[in-house]
């Protein structure tokens, strides 16, 4: 199997997963996916979100996504148990789609550190 095809399998397996456990089978999209992931790093799970926060919970998301790749660094908590992450690198200019596959690669990524797929 390719590492585009292995990459695509292991996305469905994701968007599938997370769809039946949050969106009652509706397909989630990718940035509902990493809305998710930032509600899981905040660890706030049963709280209920400003139009504001939602976009820092994204944020957080993209942040420890791409802290692998070096974009990115854990830095602290604030007093309200918010994660702050400091940029290391610039991240690179890519077109759309391009940055979808990375996104779907790190979301990926992140799935099988937290033992969600195989």
């Amino acid at each position: 199997m390719t590492r585009d095809e292995d990459l695509k399998r292991r996305w469905e397996e994701v968007q599938q997963k997370l769809s039946t456990q949050f969106a009652e089978g509706e397909l989630l999209e990718l940035d509902a996916i990493i809305y998710l992931i930032g509600v899981q790093e905040l660890g706030q799970l049963h709280r209920r979100f400003k139009k504001d926060q939602k976009i820092d919970l994204m944020h957080i998301a993209v942040c420890r996504l791409l802290e692998p790749y070096g974009y990115y660094e854990f830095d602290y908590f604030d007093d309200d148990g918010w994660p702050h992450y400091k940029v290391l690198d610039k991240l690179p200019n890519l077109k759309a789609g391009e940055q979808a596959i990375m996104m779907k690669e790190a979301v990926v990524n992140y799935f099988l550190e937290k033992d969600f797929i195989a």
